[in-house]
């Protein structure tokens, strides 16, 4: 396997882990992180253990989109930025078409785009305290959300998208079906590997038609139409008078200072008189 930068491979006899290593970053998704990510799953599907584990590297799964790089357009082209976004999301669709079962193992934070990769990997398996959930700040729209909806249905989808930097714990996360266990965090590689082990029994050949067959079905569901139509609406946003607001408020404060702006409870209201 080539040598990474910001993940790493390691093969523990069933499952070979894909490990994004990116910890002084928080695990953030950029440009090289994303194409080693690609390349990795690739050529996972004719070598390695014959499942596939993602998990990250620190305190935490992946804070979600480098905002630095992959995160902001470069130019008012919404060509060109719809295929930026499509794009990122064919990444992931390649988690949900692999030969392979894959697993993703999240603990800490797994916050917008990571919450993306998860939802097209096979099985999700979250530490009791792990923190799902929406981008600090809202610089785009209806990206996220409707990945999450044939998951969770439309109702927390919505409840997810509408309330600023909002999130859920692990429990909450296998109760709503975004994931299929909660674990304790100190557990949870071990707990993966367990179960990946017990997978491995299955043959690879029964394995791929098993997970093409239900895949089948999301697919008749509407699932890859819907994947297919997030970018449009995102790159649509990020041409919208509040998004530009928003963004040059973050040039003149600082991200750190609207991301804590957004954190701050909203000021009630006064009556006329009071």
């Amino acid at each position: 396997m080539t040598d990474y930068q910001d993940i790493r491979v390691e093969h523990r006899g069933p499952i070979s882990w894909i490990v994004l290593d990116r910890p002084d970053k928080a695990n953030a998704l950029s440009n090289a992180m994303l194409d080693e990510f690609s390349d990795a799953l690739a050529r996972l599907a004719h070598t390695g253990g014959p499942v596939i584990g993602i998990r990250g590297e620190g305190k935490g799964f992946c804070t979600g989109y480098d905002i630095g790089q992959v995160g902001t357009p470069k130019a008012v082209d919404p060509v060109a930025d719809r295929d930026r976004l499509a794009r990122n999301v064919e990444r992931y669709l390649a988690i949900w078409d692999h030969p392979k079962p894959v697993i993703a193992a999240v603990h800490g934070y797994c916050v917008a785009g990571a919450t993306q990769l998860c939802v097209f990997t096979d099985l999700t398996i979250v530490a009791e305290d792990a923190r799902i959930g929406e981008p600090a700040l809202p610089l785009g729209g209806g990206y996220i959300a409707p990945l999450w909806a044939p998951l969770v249905g439309p109702k927390r989808a919505k409840e997810l998208a509408f309330l600023p930097r909002n999130a859920i714990d692990g429990t909450t996360a296998v109760e709503w079906g975004w994931a299929n266990r909660a674990v304790p965090a100190a557990t949870l590689v071990e707990t993966v590997e367990d179960l990946a082990a017990r997978i491995a029994r299955i043959p690879s050949d029964v394995l791929r038609i098993k997970k093409l067959s239900i895949n089948r079905a999301m697919d008749a569901m509407g699932v890859r139409t819907a994947a297919a139509g997030v970018a449009e609406m995102d790159a649509l946003l990020h041409l919208s008078p509040s998004v530009g607001q928003l963004r040059a408020r973050i040039a003149e404060v600082g991200l750190k200072e609207m991301i804590a702006e957004f954190r701050r409870a909203p000021e009630p209201e006064r009556k006329e008189g009071t």
